[in-house]
């Protein structure tokens, strides 16, 4: 399809086609009259406004499970954020190989930040430890951090946190699954002090 009208976008989108244009228009994309919008153009605009034709640089610090795990989802590299580091501190796992990549001591951050422009640093260690790894990224001089603990990280202005908390998210999943359910068995349920009950 070389070309998209605003009705479809804006029914892909879920909005109307007025907000649409005025949205794509607020991001330099504008359309034809009554042949609609390039697509090429369009995804080309937009994908510059989200960053996605760059590369983001990730490290990731703490080799566990989660960060095996994250170190060899492809899907990361796809969407460019490459994995090029790997980080630990025990010494069982430095100089091993994950996803074909060897395993460095934290103490070596600084220097493979500047070797291969690090931007994103992956907290995946144990929460005790988070902070203390939060504070040797932001010395070392990257700008963004991905934390997979629940606890909060205490970073200088200017630093980006974005904090993954896996039990909240599935909190979340069973709070819809119970609503789902107790719609199937005709029952409305109301959020009160306690939590959901059935009303």
């Amino acid at each position: 399809m070389a070309s998209v009208s605003s009705k479809q976008l804006a029914e892909l989108a879920g909005v109307n086609s007025a907000t649409l244009r005025r949205d794509l228009s607020s991001l330099h994309i504008g359309g034809t009259r009554g042949v609609g919008y390039d697509v090429k153009h369009v995804l080309h605009q937009i994908g510059l406004v989200l960053g996605v034709n760059q590369k983001w640089p990730v490290a990731v610090i703490g080799v566990g499970n989660l960060g095996r795990a994250l170190a060899n989802y492809t899907g990361l590299s796809e969407r460019g954020f490459p994995v090029l580091a790997l980080f630990d501190v025990e010494a069982a796992k430095v100089g091993t190989k994950v996803a074909g990549l060897t395993v460095r001591h934290l103490d070596q951050l600084p220097a493979v930040v500047n070797q291969l422009g690090i931007l994103v640093a992956v907290i995946a260690t144990p929460p005790e430890a988070a902070q203390e790894v939060a504070d040797a990224v932001v010395a070392a001089g990257v700008p963004s951090i991905l934390s997979f603990t629940a606890d909060s990280l205490h970073v200088p202005e200017g630093v980006v946190v974005r904090r993954v908390d896996l039990a909240t998210e599935l909190q979340i999943l069973s709070f819809y699954q119970q609503r789902a359910t107790a719609a199937e068995r005709g029952f409305e349920y109301f959020v009160d002090v306690d939590g959901p009950v059935p009303g």
